[in-house]
């Protein structure tokens, strides 16, 4: 069995008795960064083996797992924070899994991604996720304008090496709209800014900018069609 373990983005207390009780169980932890692992695990007084499996060496540690898996094993998988394969390391080994007829579960958990939209004040009937844009600027410009057209609010993730450069490419792109960036979900200093892409990053322009971010876009809203318009 492979589980596919979601863990706390941020305070320890969000992890659940399931995922806990799963970690408990497992023959051995596969996780993107032990050392952050080994600090969820201590807290919840867990002592399990632990190998390492992140983008680096899943291509090297795949094959590996999955002949323990085949001898009935069982394997928990943890990202340093949300759920495996949302923008981390889970994907490839999720795939070969299935793939070989071994059952995988997962254990659902917190998002970043979901998190961040129930508290962003804009729509959430329908969004797009988009992870990391590209690091550089006309790749980065381009994956944003694929998205112009959309109705849907879009969620980009970003590190805060790239923020301001990243939120200042969707206004030039996508225009002045309504925007929230979130950092430190569920941490004692969770930080919300809220107006327009321009409002937005004027202020953090002031502010040292610290973390991973969570970047909601509303979609591109469409003026409802007048009469003559819709008789045409």
């Amino acid at each position: 069995m492979l589980y596919l373990v979601a863990t706390p983005i941020g305070n320890l207390g969000d992890m659940t008795f399931r995922a806990v009780e799963i970690l408990k169980s497992a023959d051995l932890i596969a996780s993107e960064d032990s050392r952050k692992t080994s600090v969820l695990l201590k807290h919840y007084e867990i002592s399990k083996p632990q190998t390492a499996l992140n983008n680096y060496n899943e291509r090297k540690v795949v094959p590996k797992l999955l002949e323990r898996l085949e001898k009935g094993e069982t394997i928990a998988l943890v990202t340093d924070a949300g759920t495996p394969g949302i923008s981390d390391p889970g994907y490839l080994l999720t795939h070969e899994a299935l793939q070989a007829g071994i059952e995988v579960q997962s254990i659902p958990g917190p998002s970043a991604v979901i998190t961040a939209l129930t508290l962003a004040d804009l729509p959430l009937h329908s969004f797009t996720f988009k992870g990391f844009p590209p690091n550089k600027e006309g790749p980065r410009k381009r994956f944003i304008a694929m998205e112009a057209e959309s109705p849907h609010t879009l969620v980009f993730y970003e590190s805060p090496y790239r923020l301001l450069a990243f939120l200042n490419n969707c206004l030039e792109v996508l225009g002045d709209r309504n925007a929230v960036v979130a950092n430190d979900l569920t941490k004692k200093f969770e930080t919300h800014y809220r107006g327009r892409l321009s409002e937005i990053i004027e202020k953090l322009s002031t502010e040292k900018i610290r973390g991973e971010y969570v970047v909601s876009i509303e979609g591109l809203r469409k003026e409802p069609k007048t009469k003559v318009e819709s008789d045409l």
